[in-house]
């Protein structure tokens, strides 16, 4: 092993630690702030989610918004060690920035974009702005949010990065020219739904997207992409920082300015590890998750209001059922660490 890689490799371990420990030390100043404020997440009314509302009444009033707790880590480690290493030729810290524009500078806008529309969302939520019996935002203009991002992404990558190829597991690339737009659209909005769905238990989107943040990390190192697994190692880092205090009964939810960011992201660093078909395998439980929501809402359309579940999602459903929640959180975890080990295993039988 020469000198660089393993400097490579220190550089993406250090900036996971150092992501961490500050997580850990803003979190104080976070939860004291919203448990001040008492920005607590409302949970809907009886009428419309009775079951729902039934499981998780006890949890109203827990504050929401700790996804600022990652999404700001990783904005600020960003643009510290690019800064440091831009003013100060300090070599260590031109070393450590993992900020440039063909890796990193779209997934880190796109996070604070997404976290920023998030952000949003969870104020009306607690002001009980919007969506009738609990506020924020509806099904629909999530999706419209989530389309109008992924549409920039997807000029960014095919006008700006000249990306139209695309990769099929031991097919091979191939070029796709414009059809790379909608195809590109389809995997942020479709990823970003589905963290949105996952998250709903406590500990549980944190968990999922840990492993598949940690997946994309290994997979950006094999290809050389050093910037890329820096920057999702940074994510790794904080997110277990936050798994910390959100593991049940969690002191704080993640929150959609967290979840619609890290959903966004997470398309986006698929895409440009080209790993778009891999996604499913490493991101399964997020898979299950968006198809249980589609299978009860396709039921209850064409069905005359009949349901397939009990509740949606499926780890809705599980509580129904009697499990507990801790139960369907780990069993999850471990389902989604499988995945995404096979996953990366996966890539590098492709990809040698």
């Amino acid at each position: 092993m020469n000198f660089s890689v393993s400097f490579d490799i220190i550089k993406i371990l250090f900036l996971g630690t150092i992501s961490f420990v500050i997580s850990i030390l803003l979190t104080p100043i976070l939860t004291h702030f919203l448990y001040k404020y008492k920005l607590g997440k409302q949970i809907r009314s009886n009428e419309s989610t009775p079951v729902y509302s039934k499981l998780h009444q006890k949890k109203s009033g827990t504050p929401t918004m700790g996804g600022i707790l990652i999404w700001f880590t990783t904005l600020s480690l960003a643009l510290i060690f690019y800064y440091l290493g831009r003013h100060t030729g300090i070599p260590f810290f031109h070393k450590l920035n993992f900020l440039t524009r063909s890796e990193t500078l779209l997934p880190l806008g796109a996070l604070v974009a997404s976290a920023v529309v998030g952000l949003l969302d969870d104020i009306f939520n607690i002001k009980k702005v919007g969506t009738k019996g609990v506020g924020g935002l509806t099904v629909k203009h999530r999706l419209l949010l989530y389309t109008i991002i992924a549409i920039f992404g997807a000029y960014w990558f095919f006008f700006k990065l000249d990306w139209d190829v695309i990769h099929i597991p031991f097919m091979g690339n191939f070029a796709i020219g414009w059809w790379y737009i909608p195809i590109f659209i389809f995997v942020i909005v479709a990823t970003s739904f589905s963290v949105n769905e996952t998250d709903g238990l406590d500990g549980l989107a944190g968990g999922v997207l840990l492993s598949s943040f940690g997946a994309f990390a290994a997979i950006a190192f094999f290809l050389g992409r050093m910037n890329l697994a820096a920057f999702c190692t940074v994510i790794v880092g904080s997110l277990l920082a936050f798994l910390w205090f959100n593991i049940p009964p969690a002191r704080f939810f993640m929150g959609d300015t967290g979840a619609m960011a890290l959903g966004t992201t997470l398309g986006i660093v698929a895409m440009l590890t080209n790993s778009a078909f891999i996604l499913p395998i490493i991101g399964f439980i997020l898979v299950i998750e968006s198809f249980s929501v589609i299978i009860q809402i396709t039921s209850k359309k064409l069905r005359k209001g009949k349901k397939v579940f009990i509740s949606s999602p499926i780890h809705h459903h599980l509580e129904a059922i009697g499990w507990p929640e801790s139960k369907i959180v780990m069993r999850f975890w471990i389902i989604s660490a499988v995945m995404a080990v096979l996953g990366v295993i996966v890539v590098l039988i492709d990809r040698s």
